[in-house]
């Protein structure tokens, strides 16, 4: 593609493009801000197209280049159309980070238990292959190409009610490794971030006692983590210097998996 080359510095995205889904608002806002002045090109889509619109013209402001696209991942006909367009927005695509998420609550007994369950699967799963299968063309053009997938701790954890959302990131790690090994050959890293409670639209719903108790309680941090800091993890996956980690799932998580009491 030309824009970065293999000389690039290890730690810059200067003239790389990125698509990030669900990204007007939450990690992928935060995510499409770091890499707009990581220097990237970054393509902000979101099911809510207002709310991208948004996200990208503050980027514009502060001086980084984004256009905004409403997506709605559930739609594969729209995954298409919208890498292309981006590809020939940003001439060609880098990076692709799978973050649109659904967040349920869905005790296994209640009515609308098998519609919950479908819409998980089809926003954080199945969407996601079929955005790569969309994105490889260019991904297979690009120096540096990289696909980050939004997992959570919620993979290797339980919390009762959630059973969709646990049953889609789980199924995301084990796509993502053999992703990883599938697409090793051609150089093409695949990786996850598994994040630990953070603080977004998904989590405010969640009295601000109970946020505060389950942090204390269950992270080595005590507290939950801001948005920007699950994006620096992105970030760092995407750079050119994360050339030899593939199949990874990074816990950004203020130690919830480590700590035992």
């Amino acid at each position: 593609m030309g824009r970065y080359s293999a000389e690039t510095d290890p730690a810059s995205l200067s003239g790389a493009s990125v698509l990030i889904t669900g990204a007007g608002s939450g990690i992928g806002a935060a995510a499409a801000r770091l890499f707009a002045r990581a220097g990237a090109s970054v393509a902000v889509t979101d099911r809510d197209g207002e709310a991208a619109e948004q996200v990208a013209a503050e980027i514009l402001q502060s001086g980084g280049t984004a256009r905004a696209w409403m997506l709605d991942v559930a739609d594969r006909t729209a995954i298409c159309r919208v890498v292309e367009e981006v590809a020939i927005a940003f001439d060609g695509l880098d990076c692709v980070v799978n973050n649109a998420g659904y967040g349920p609550w869905a005790p296994i007994l209640s009515e609308d238990f098998e519609e919950k369950w479908a819409a998980a699967l089809d926003v954080m799963l199945t969407a996601v292959p079929r955005m790569v299968r969309a994105a490889l063309p260019h991904l297979r053009r690009s120096p540096h190409p990289r696909i980050v997938n939004i997992a959570s701790t919620e993979a290797f954890l339980a919390t009762a009610q959630l059973s969709p959302y646990a049953a889609a990131k789980t199924g995301l790690v084990g796509l993502t490794r053999s992703l990883a090994v599938e697409l090793g050959k051609e150089e093409i890293t695949v990786n996850a971030i598994a994040p630990g409670p953070v603080e977004t639209a998904l989590t405010a719903r969640i009295s601000a006692e109970d946020r505060e108790t389950y942090a204390r309680r269950r992270t080595a941090l005590r507290r939950y983590a801001r948005p920007e800091e699950i994006a620096h993890a992105i970030l760092f996956l995407c750079q050119p210097g994360a050339s030899y980690v593939t199949g990874a799932v990074l816990p950004v998580d203020g130690g919830l998996l480590i700590r035992n009491v």
